[in-house]
């Protein structure tokens, strides 16, 4: 349950090294064998075995070479050999020894790193919707952590430099590891759904303000992860079905959504919480320069008690509180929430109008 870093293991420099110094070692064998072989006119496993005997240093026994040539060309082999060998054995100590050197020092920067986070986001598993999620906080530039007990799976996020810990994510331990406690949102999102109910009911009794959103497997789980303490439940293969069914009877409304969610219109959907020293408290939404300067559109309003507007209209009032569900472009959105919770110096002067 340790963080690891890309020195877990033998580096990509330390492997292709390796890799190389292993082809020359065994094109070093084939050319022993083929030369003993034409120069002695012995059989290819007789060259073979004088080759790893030369090779291994361990004398000629029942056959050695004959002929001058074949002397000469023992001689040179076991020079080649030698440093073959002795390039090899090096590569290997070298990798190994460096693994463990960095590994320790790398764990150790990694463990001060994650000690210092705040406000993260934790992954807990890193199979096909996990590594979905992660490139999305990735896009989004918010730190997060990595939990996944498979270390073949996270060799690439290694190398991209996220933070991961190999571990079980259903263990208290290693959600301290990763800063629950700080946090500001959990992805539960194994392949099984009692492990998924763990990790929740676990996360759930380490901080009661987190914000958990969980993956269900089967339809019946949404209800015992609901009640275990995720905020949100989420079903892929409802939603794949759902999203399938969209573009089979109303492709023009998937293919807009598809847009939306991927980018490619240069628009996203957002949400905005307004505070309440925030210009826009106390106003209505037609007296407000949200889109009319900003040209940001509001999908709907959810209020402080949970009441949601949707569409709303140009009377709807304001208040601090309120969370704005937006579309727009990222530029307007960042200015939308900056004027929303109060920032100063973002917008140009702009009267707003109150009855």
């Amino acid at each position: 349950m340790n963080p690891i870093s890309p020195a877990a293991g033998l580096s990509r420099r330390a492997r292709r090294r390796l890799v190389y110094a292993l082809l020359l070692f065994f094109a070093l064998l084939a050319a022993g064998t083929l030369g003993f072989h034409l120069l002695e006119g012995w059989s290819l496993p007789k060259s073979l075995y004088v080759t790893v005997t030369t090779i291994a240093t361990v004398g000629y026994g029942d056959f050695h070479p004959t002929t001058g040539a074949s002397r000469a060309f023992a001689t040179v082999f076991m020079l080649l050999s030698i440093g073959t060998v002795g390039l090899l054995f090096s590569t290997v100590v070298q990798g190994v020894v460096q693994s463990e050197v960095l590994g320790t020092f790398g764990h150790r920067r990694r463990a001060r790193v994650m000690k210092k986070l705040t406000d993260h986001y934790i992954v807990c598993g890193a199979g096909r919707v996990g590594q979905r999620i992660i490139r999305e906080l990735e896009r989004a530039h918010v730190p997060f952590v990595v939990i996944e007990r498979e270390t073949r799976l996270v060799a690439h996020l290694l190398d991209g430099g996220a933070h991961v810990i190999v571990g079980d994510a259903t263990l208290e331990e290693t959600l301290r590891d990763a800063g629950v406690e700080k946090a500001r949102g959990l992805a539960a999102c194994l392949s099984d759904d009692a492990d998924n109910v763990y990790v929740v009911l676990t996360a759930r009794g380490l901080s009661a303000d987190l914000h958990i959103v969980s993956r269900a497997v089967e339809d019946q789980a949404e209800p015992k992860l609901l009640r275990a303490g995720a905020n949100r439940v989420i079903a892929p293969t409802i939603i794949g079905s759902q999203r399938m069914v969209q573009a089979l009877l109303r492709p023009a409304v998937h293919d807009f959504i598809d847009s939306v969610t991927t980018d490619s219109l240069d628009l996203n959907f957002d949400q905005v919480k307004i505070a309440p020293n925030s210009e826009y408290a106390g106003h209505k939404l037609r007296f407000t320069n949200i889109r009319s300067e900003l040209d940001v559109v509001i999908v709907a309003v959810r209020r402080a008690d949970g009441d949601m507007i949707f569409n709303p209209s140009g009377d709807v009032k304001l208040e601090g509180g309120d969370l704005l569900i937006a579309i727009g472009r990222a530029e307007q959105l960042a200015r939308l929430k900056e004027s929303a919770r109060g920032g100063t110096g973002v917008l140009p002067p702009h009267p707003l109008v109150s009855e």
